[in-house]
């Protein structure tokens, strides 16, 4: 582990109110003594206690760089286990740069990105998952991403998996204590009695894994795709959904030609909506290129809204694009409510059988009955962040399927009456596995790659 002195800009490099250069490692207060002269008089970075605030002047020689607040944070009582110094100073490209430059020239140098975060981890103040939630919780990109991250960071998923490691730990000991001690521990039955333990502990792996599937969509949104014959009022419906004239909206059919891709928030989750160019068969060869596009993105979406115009009659291209989605996750909206309906739910239901809701994306009549059946056909009607363990980590999801599968290994010895050493093998398999989730066992270069992503200066 490198053990330099290492410094960053924590904030985003923009004209704001105000900047902050982060210095963490040996030599943090003697590089922050050389470039910070308090207002106090005759006193120094070094007499300043730890955890305390002090106000002064950023210097490089005689020249004042700027105004400044320092936060002295002594090890191990800080983020990252080290001696950390905190330089606030005003906001805007030139001076934070300019301090930092005159940090570097007096003895530390650039942090690498996540570098802060991996010597927190390195040095045992965060498990991997907690250091992994953290650049989770700068990307949230709605509330449940948010208050999951922060749950993970706060240890949610470091103690499940602790809890579950302790258990098969406890099984391993006993059966290696039993084979080099067999007077003194029995395994006469111990098969029938660990089958039971797994099976409390494989309950457990599942319900992870259970909630995984919808951790996913939870943090990366819904990917949703609207679709719908030319003037059907798909643009109308987005341009609603968003709050704002995003698409072109006009009494023309065929003025979307190509997708047009929005993020809205939805009671605390995301849905990443895609207006497709109407479906219809055309001879056009710009609107057949959006056509085919749209039926592409019909093919990767989770869920989709089919716009029908109820105040004219079915056509062949709306039964082309009910073969194309009837066994997909659909809302039906019939649309333009606030005219007279020639289309009825009934009528529908005959060729279709979704949920169906009547809406007028022009006078925004029926949006909560669409919002309420996103909820019900992903979340069974309630969105909430309640005590449950979320696992929104593609690599923790890999981690617990392979230990799942080790433990089922075990089962199947126990099953088929193999000697109880082969259990041992399978259940440390879980074990490790279970471990590459908090950092337990986890090689060098994944370390690297997983900090590698974060941004500069955390």
């Amino acid at each position: 582990m490198r053990t330099d002195t290492i410094t960053a800009i924590a904030t985003a490099l923009s004209d704001s109110g105000i900047g902050i250069i982060r210095i963490s490692g040996a030599r943090a207060i003697e590089v922050a003594d050389k470039v910070i002269k308090l207002k106090e008089k005759k006193k120094r970075i070094y007499d300043c206690p730890t955890h305390t605030v002090h106000y002064g002047f950023v210097v490089d020689g005689a020249e004042i760089i700027d105004e400044v607040i320092v936060i002295v944070m002594k090890a191990p009582r800080s983020y990252t286990r080290e001696d950390t110094i905190e330089i606030n100073c005003h906001g805007g490209i030139l001076v934070t740069n300019k301090i930092l430059d005159l940090v570097i020239k007096n003895g530390a140098r650039p942090a690498d990105p996540g570098e802060f975060t991996k010597r927190a981890f390195l040095n045992g103040r965060i498990d991997l998952a907690q250091a992994e939630s953290v650049i989770d919780i700068i990307h949230a990109k709605n509330d449940f991403a948010l208050k999951s991250s922060v749950s993970q960071l706060n240890g949610a998923v470091s103690d499940a998996i602790s809890d579950l490691r302790g258990k098969i730990l406890h099984e391993i000991a006993y059966i290696e204590s039993a084979i080099d001690d067999p007077e003194h521990y029995q395994l006469e039955d111990y098969g029938i009695v660990l089958s039971g333990k797994l099976d409390l502990i494989l309950d457990r792996v599942n319900e992870l894994l259970k909630n995984a599937e919808n951790s996913s969509i939870l943090k990366e949104g819904i990917n949703t795709v609207i679709v719908g014959k030319p003037n059907s009022g798909k643009s109308s419906l987005l341009n609603t959904l968003v709050g704002k004239e995003r698409a072109i909206v006009t009494e023309i059919a065929g003025t979307t030609r190509d997708a047009i891709e929005e993020q809205i928030r939805l009671n605390g989750i995301s849905l990443n909506v895609i207006d497709t160019a109407g479906i219809r068969a055309t001879e056009d060869k710009v609107e057949k290129i959006g056509v085919n596009k749209a039926k592409e993105y019909l093919e990767k979406s989770d869920l989709i809204i089919y716009v029908i115009d109820a105040s004219v009659s079915l056509t062949s291209d709306d039964k082309e694009i009910i073969k194309m989605i009837k066994d997909r996750n659909v809302i039906v909206l019939l649309n333009k409510s606030d005219l007279t309906a020639i289309i009825q739910e009934e009528d529908l239901k005959k060729y279709l059988d979704k949920k169906i809701i009547s809406v007028s994306a022009k006078y925004r009549t029926g949006i909560e009955d669409l919002e309420y059946a996103i909820e019900e056909m992903f979340f069974h009607g309630k969105i909430k962040m309640n005590d449950e363990v979320y696992i929104t980590n593609a690599r923790h999801k890999s981690s617990l399927l392979c230990a799942r599968n080790s433990l089922g290994l075990v089962k199947q010895s126990i099953e088929e009456g193999m000697p109880e050493d082969f259990y041992s093998f399978d259940l440390m398999n879980a074990y490790e596995e279970l471990g590459k989730i908090i950092g337990e066992s986890v090689e060098d270069d994944l370390v690297n790659e997983i900090f590698s992503k974060f941004c500069m200066g955390k």
